[in-house]
C-alpha cells in the first residue's frame, strides 16, 4: 500500500516537473534604442514579461497576413510608447523637421534600427507568424531614407517564385512617438510613397 502511494506520488510529480520544463518560459527582454539621429546615443528598454505576454496576445488575434500587418503597426505604437517611458525618445515626433533638435528625437537611421529590432523581438517571441523580418530598406540615392522591412510567409507563399513574394516597408519615422507605424508595400515606398512630413 505504501509502494503504491508513493509511486503515485513520484508519477505526479515526475508529471508536475515535464509539464513545467515543457512550457515556454519568457522573461523580461532587453532592447538597444537608437536616438539622437545617425544612433549617436543608444539605450536600452526592457520590456516586463507582462508586457511580452500582451504583445503575442494581440498579435494572436491576426487570422491572415493582412491583419498582423495591422497589429504589427498598433503594436510598434506601443512599444515606442513604452520605450518612451524609459529613454527620451518620447520627445520624437514624424520626420526630422518637427524634432527641434530635442534629445531623444529619431532620424530615419534611428527608426529603421530600433523598428527592426522590435520585429525580431516579436519573431523571438512568435508574434509574427504570417511575416519574417528582413534587413533595413532603403531608397534614394543622394537623399536617402531608411526602413524596417517585412515579407510575408505562409502556405500559398513557401514556394513562390521570388518576383511574387510580398514585401512591405514598416517605416516609424513618418510618426510621433506611440502612434502606429507606416506599413507599405515595399515598391510603393520605394517610389517615395508614405505620408508628406
Amino acid at each position: 500500500m505504501l509502494r503504491r502511494q508513493i509511486s503515485r506520488w513520484l508519477a505526479a510529480l515526475l508529471l508536475f516537473v515535464a509539464t513545467f520544463l515543457a512550457a515556454p518560459v519568457f522573461a523580461d527582454e532587453a532592447v538597444p534604442i537608437c536616438f539622437n539621429y545617425g544612433c549617436a546615443a543608444e539605450q536600452t528598454t526592457v520590456f516586463s514579461e507582462q508586457q511580452l505576454e500582451w504583445l503575442r496576445d494581440i498579435m494572436s488575434i491576426a487570422d491572415n497576413a493582412e491583419q498582423e500587418r495591422a497589429l504589427v503597426s498598433l503594436t510598434l505604437g506601443r512599444l515606442y510608447v513604452w520605450a518612451g517611458e524609459q529613454t527620451p525618445v518620447a520627445a520624437d515626433r514624424g520626420g526630422n523637421l518637427a524634432d527641434d533638435g530635442q534629445p531623444g528625437s529619431m532620424d530615419c537611421i534611428d527608426h529603421s534600427t530600433t523598428t527592426t529590432r522590435f520585429l525580431l523581438m516579436m519573431e523571438r517571441h512568435g508574434a509574427l507568424r504570417f511575416h519574417r523580418v528582413l534587413d533595413v530598406a532603403r531608397r534614394g540615392v543622394i537623399w536617402q531614407h531608411l526602413s524596417a522591412q517585412i515579407e510575408e510567409i505562409g502556405p500559398d507563399l513557401m514556394h513562390a517564385e521570388t518576383e511574387h513574394i510580398q514585401r512591405f516597408a514598416v517605416d516609424s519615422w513618418y510618426v510621433e512617438n506611440g502612434q502606429p507605424a507606416i506599413v507599405l508595400p515595399i515598391d510603393e515606398w520605394k517610389d517615395g510613397g508614405g505620408p508628406d512630413v
